[in-house]
């Protein structure tokens, strides 16, 4: 939790904002394994971190992106926003916005928090108790948004 005091002098406890990169190239998502020395470290994940102060939160996920993966990518749309206050796993309360995004082209490689990165076929995805926080459940909303498409 992040403690603010406002203008008029009142104390709230608010929460961070993060962004999550669903990035999606020829039936595969590009997942990171979480650096041991992380929360949820050794756990397979989808790229993304904390909103800096002066970018935006698309500008924040090709960011993470870049630093996490070395992919340089396209948002190509928001696929949610993930207000629940108890999500698993985390030691602070995050609000997630979870992007769909184009990957363009690998320019580099992952950073410190990353020890592996790995396409996952989407018929063949780690099992729910190798992945970090919920992002199984995101998957598994993007999954059902892209059947719905096709149909």
């Amino acid at each position: 939790m992040i403690k603010c005091e406002f203008e008029n002098g009142n104390k709230a406890s608010l929460r961070h904002l993060v962004v999550h990169a669903i990035v999606i190239k020829e039936n595969k998502i590009l997942l990171e394994k979480r650096a041991s020395h992380l929360l949820e470290g050794g756990k397979w994940a989808l790229p993304g971190g904390f909103v800096d102060r002066d970018e935006t939160a698309e500008e924040a996920t090709l960011r993470e992106l870049r630093e996490e993966t070395g992919w340089t990518g396209k948002v190509l749309q928001l696929l949610r926003i993930n207000t629940n206050p108890n999500r698993p796993h985390e030691d602070r309360q995050n609000i997630a916005l979870d992007y769909i995004v184009e990957p363009i082209e690998q320019v580099g490689v992952g950073d410190q928090e990353v020890s592996d990165l790995e396409w996952f076929s989407l018929d063949n995805l780690p099992t729910a108790d190798n992945l970090a926080f919920d992002h199984k459940e995101s998957i598994e909303l993007y999954l059902a948004y892209s059947n719905s498409k096709l149909k």
